[in-house]
């Protein structure tokens, strides 16, 4: 299985995904600067495993503390937290993840501050392993949304990449393949930062999952041939009423999806889910670095001096989204969670 989070010889190691799909690198990580720089700069991505990996850059902070007592203990996490909160401001899971691993610091005001970092690594190894089984519950109740012979589109990588393995919307694609009703998958290439091209297919290609990889201008043309039988994406933030924040270009498809009658599904669990955001108009985007629009690959295709919009996720209203599949199920419009 593609494991992009673990926990080895009390570090934290993650697959360096800036290097996919030419090379495949393990990164091993001692210090929470550096988990936080490497949430930054991508080289782990994808709102769950994103949270995951804060999880542990919080118990490599409790480990390199010196406190004595709890407050000064307290008083380093929350630097910490503060740190690994600053990196990607969309991602809910970033934020639900070093939350949890703030209230066992806060309950354990009683436990000898040199115990602590043992029990915050069980929480950030539970958080792990209840995302692998979220992922494994949520494909299966996303392939039995997949017809026989169905022909799927997805957008940018939710797969074992962005969580802690598996994956969401690549998890209904891998549940779906697993029973043979999957076809084929298109893989939109996903600009600026190439998620679906780079990532999405090297997952397709180790798991030998049939596929055809197309520019992101192309996904309308393919709709309009009627060669796709549904749209499955992930979410990095999901608004109270179900309007959803992904990866940039995502509404767009979902527009194209509605136009063509297609069904449009989000995989995501339920740690996406932002309950204290009404709509998807109170969702912060980021916004990237101009040069990743500028250029593809490090070489320059644009003039440098090009001023740049680079939000990194736009927002699909739940009104064009069919269902959103999680762990606990599949919902459906209008969108109650609890």
């Amino acid at each position: 299985m593609i494991t992009p989070v673990r926990w080895e010889d009390g570090g934290l190691v993650l697959l360096d995904q800036t290097k996919l799909p030419t090379e495949e690198v393990e990164r091993a990580y001692t210090a929470w600067p550096d988990v936080a720089e490497a949430i930054r700069t991508l080289v782990v991505r994808g709102a769950p495993a994103i949270g995951v990996a804060a999880a542990f850059g919080v118990v490599l902070a409790a480990r390199a503390s010196r406190a004595t007592n709890h407050a000064a203990l307290l008083a380093d996490l929350e630097e910490a937290i503060k740190g690994l909160a600053a990196t990607r401001p969309t991602a809910v899971n970033l934020f639900w993840a070093l939350d949890r691993m703030r209230r066992v610091v806060v309950a354990g005001a009683d436990v000898p501050p040199a115990r602590l970092p043992d029990r915050l690594l069980e929480e950030a190894q539970a958080i792990l392993a209840e995302d692998l089984a979220a992922n494994r519950a949520m494909g299966a109740h996303g392939a039995a949304l997949v017809p026989d012979g169905g022909r799927l589109l997805t957008h940018c990588n939710a797969g074992a990449l962005a969580t802690a393995g598996y994956g969401t919307a690549l998890g209904v694609i891998r549940a779906a393949h697993e029973q043979g009703k999957l076809a084929m998958v298109w893989v939109d290439e996903t600009r600026p930062v190439m998620q679906g091209s780079r990532l999405t297919a090297w997952e397709l290609v180790k798991e030998g999952i049939p596929h055809r990889l197309i520019s992101d201008v192309a996904a309308g043309f393919v709709m309009k041939r009627g060669e796709v039988d549904l749209v499955v994406t992930g979410a990095d933030r999901i608004a109270a009423n179900g309007d959803t924040a992904n990866k940039i270009g995502t509404y767009s498809v979902a527009v194209l999806a509605r136009h063509h009658g297609i069904p449009f599904y989000v995989a995501a669990p339920s740690s996406t889910v932002d309950p204290s955001i009404p709509s998807g108009d109170s969702i912060v985007i980021e916004e990237r670095d101009g040069a990743e629009v500028r250029g593809v690959a490090g070489r320059q295709t644009a003039p440098a001096a090009s001023p740049v919009f680079n939000p990194a996720f736009d927002v699909t209203p739940a009104a064009l989204i069919s269902a959103i599949i999680t762990e606990r199920g599949v919902f459906r419009p209008p969108y109650h969670f609890s």
